[in-house]
């Protein structure tokens, strides 16, 4: 007969005692650190009550035309021990109580200031822990990152009510006038992200507006969560922008979607806009077999990329009558995109890198998709533009001035190249 034993053994009590990797790691700079600020802001809190109440402790008040006891205008009454989490790690303070007396003779419990109702994190705390999930650490590891710092106080539902507290500058963000902005250029382009809707991995788009102050600086100027790239939501963006004092740009770069053109057309009309070269590149790929690719590389950058604009045009003329009988599909691709994708001939030709395709705003959109590949699917699709916004506010992503800045103050000229073939 045999028995089952419930002790543990051996093994057991070993892995049980064994301590984990930093937790033997004592540091008395940091120790001492935290018991300095656990004094510091209870002597905080106990100042702020001592102007609150216009007497120290033990003190009688000493305030303007009254001595003694008729100018005290409430009283202490002990403390409670509440838990606060900052950059410090976690620590307990005692705040102090009071009662105040109102100017109807009734009594209301004394609030701090600095200290919020409530509060159990410092702003700071929470900054890191946004910044944390910005830098592409999903809800539910942000715990395990920042364990060591806070003690495992941090769960997936503290990281979801931090992010939730970004949402009132997002908001004030999406509704800030431009009026003052000195926007000379626009780059538009979407993305497509999965987001959850209706508890279903659906894919929307982001549509992002990106523009170029007349000193050359990019700054993201909208970004919003739409079901595709249609002509109705594109003019909503572009009506969202002039309504909020937008003035008309003197130069626009895009990626080619129909229902933008289409939606550029009914509020801009006759702005130079530049449709992006990468973008078509990619499109006559799509017309020829892999074995012609490299071919059709090396024709079109000997083209987009020539010095002059009477090489650009000769070179283009040249592309057409060789890919017209060896795979018109590639022709009439390039023909397809006309003048538009040539705009870029029409200024100096210090700007023509940054002028000739998305790439300001393709960028933004590979960092974004970097940072959330952990997540697959996002929240929601609020959370995903919100998300694109924060990663620009907080700094985590950083845009230089636009190649030839210092000549954005040249006019376009008038006259485009000649694309008869």
């Amino acid at each position: 007969m045999t028995s089952t034993s419930t002790k543990p053994g051996s093994s057991q009590l070993e892995a049980a005692t064994t301590c984990r990797l930093f937790d033997n790691w004592f540091d008395p700079i940091e120790t001492e650190m935290r018991a300095r600020a656990r004094g510091f802001i209870e002597e905080l809190l106990r100042s702020e009550l001592d102007e609150a109440l216009a007497r120290p402790r033990y003190g009688r008040s000493q305030m303007a035309g009254n001595e003694g006891i008729s100018g005290i205008t409430g009283h202490r009454h002990g403390s409670r021990t509440r838990s606060l989490t900052g950059t410090f790690g976690p620590i307990k303070i005692a705040v102090p109580r009071a009662r105040l007396t109102t100017s109807e003779g009734k009594t209301t419990e004394w609030k701090s200031q600095a200290l919020r109702a409530y509060q159990r994190r410092t702003l700071a705390a929470d900054a890191l822990i946004a910044s944390t999930y910005l830098a592409g650490t999903n809800t539910r590891r942000v715990r395990r990152a920042l364990a060591a710092l806070f003690g495992g106080t941090v769960g997936k539902d503290t990281v979801s009510r931090t992010w939730r507290k970004v949402k009132s500058d997002w908001d004030g963000w999406n509704t800030r006038s431009l009026a003052g902005e000195p926007i000379v250029r626009l780059i538009l382009d979407g993305t497509v992200v999965r987001v959850r809707l209706d508890r279903k991995a659906t894919s929307i788009s982001l549509l992002v507006v990106l523009g170029v102050r007349a000193d050359g600086q990019k700054v993201l100027l909208a970004i919003k969560s739409m079901g595709g790239e249609s002509t109705e939501a594109w003019r909503t963006v572009l009506d969202g922008l002039i309504t909020r004092g937008l003035r008309r740009p003197e130069f626009l770069i895009v990626d080619g979607a129909p229902g933008l053109d289409k939606a550029i057309a009914s509020v801009w009309d006759g702005v130079p806009v530049q449709r992006c070269t990468v973008h078509k590149h990619r499109n006559l790929f799509a017309h020829a077999p892999e074995r012609l690719h490299d071919e059709i590389t090396a024709d079109y950058n000997d083209m987009i990329y020539a010095t002059t604009p009477e090489e650009i045009e000769t070179r283009r003329k040249a592309f057409i009558r060789k890919w017209r009988l060896k795979h018109r599909t590639v022709a009439d691709s390039l023909e397809e995109a006309g003048d538009r994708l040539f705009t870029f001939t029409r200024l100096p030709p210090s700007q023509w890198r940054s002028v000739r395709t998305t790439n300001a705003i393709e960028r933004l959109h590979e960092e974004f998709k970097r940072r959330i590949k952990t997540q697959t699917v996002l929240p929601s699709a609020d959370t995903a533009a919100m998300l694109f916004w924060a990663l620009l506010a907080s700094g985590q992503i950083n845009m230089r001035k636009v190649d030839g800045w210092q000549t954005l103050a040249t006019k376009p000229i008038d006259q485009p190249i000649d694309v008869a073939a």
